[in-house]
Parts: C-alpha cells; structure tokens; sequence
C-alpha cells in the first residue's frame, strides 16, 4: 500500500512540475483531438471547480481522508485492498500537499489540473488513481471481498466458533 501511495504521489508530483513549466502561458498540447488536450488550470476548488471560496475546506478533508485511509491499514490483510487504499492515499497526500504549500497561501493552495478530457473536465494523475481507487473500492464492496480477515487468518470461522 504505501509503495503504490509513494509511486502515486511521485508521478502525480513529477507530471505537475511538467506541467508548470512546459504549459504556463496558455500553452496546450493536443494529445487526441477534441479528446485529450495538456493545457494548465489551477484549480481553487473542488472538482469541476466547485467551492473556488473554500479551499481551506477541502484542505481540512484531504488531511481527514488521509488520516482515515491511514487509520483503516491498520486492518489491511487483502492485497486488493491494499492496491485500493495505496491509490487512494497517493492521490489525496498529493492533493493535500498541493492545498498545503501551492500559492495564493498556506491551506489554500490550488491543485494543478492539467488533463483536459475533451472540455469536460480537467484533472491530473492524482485524480486518475483517485477515481480508479474509488472504482476498486466500490467493486470489492460489492463482491464482499473484507479489508482484514481473509481466510487462515487465525480467526474462527461461523462453523468453528464454539459460541
């Protein structure tokens, strides 16, 4: 879980830097055209850009979600989950480091966006694990797949307990 979360937060940290330097001053690359376009965007707010007003805010919830992901890996046994919570964790310590210490201030720093999907929406790779983290997460919720408990764990199973 933390390699993947180390390698998230590298890349997604690496590819900004990039994007600061080669696409300042309203430069674009068209990468697919009208389907993916390199242009930089600093983004204030949320996704979408919403809450541009309230950056502190979502400062507040990176820092709470990194705290949970890390909370809830105390009780990771399944490899799947760990995939899950390292993209997941990657993405929001990057995004908390840029509301961190990105201008305008400190806690209210804006988030370089720089993937335009097609004038949809544009985002960068934190995002990208974000979103598959989420996707993950809700598939092993629905296959019932646990955070910890996986079999020969030491844990007795329903027919073994003498309860």
């Amino acid at each position: 879980m933390i390699v993947l979360a180390v390698v998230v937060l590298l890349i997604d940290q690496a590819s900004k830097f990039w994007a600061m330097s080669a696409l300042s001053g309203g430069a674009e690359i068209t990468v697919i055209p009208r389907l993916l376009t390199l242009r930089l965007l600093l983004n204030p707010g949320a996704a979408f850009s919403l809450g541009e007003g309230v950056t502190w805010v979502f400062t507040l919830a990176a820092a709470g979600a990194v705290a949970g992901i890390l909370y809830a890996a105390r009780r990771l046994s399944s490899p799947a989950w760990a995939v899950v919570l390292g993209a997941l964790l990657g993405g929001a310590t990057s995004h908390l480091l840029d509301r961190l210490f990105r201008p305008p201030a400190f806690a209210q720093g804006h988030v370089v966006d720089f993937i335009d999907y097609g004038g949809l929406f544009v985002g960068n790779v934190a995002d990208i694990a974000l979103t598959g983290g989420c996707a993950l997460l809700f598939l092993l919720s629905l296959r019932g797949i646990p955070l910890a408990g996986a079999p020969g764990d030491g844990r007795l199973s329903a027919a073994q307990d003498p309860a």
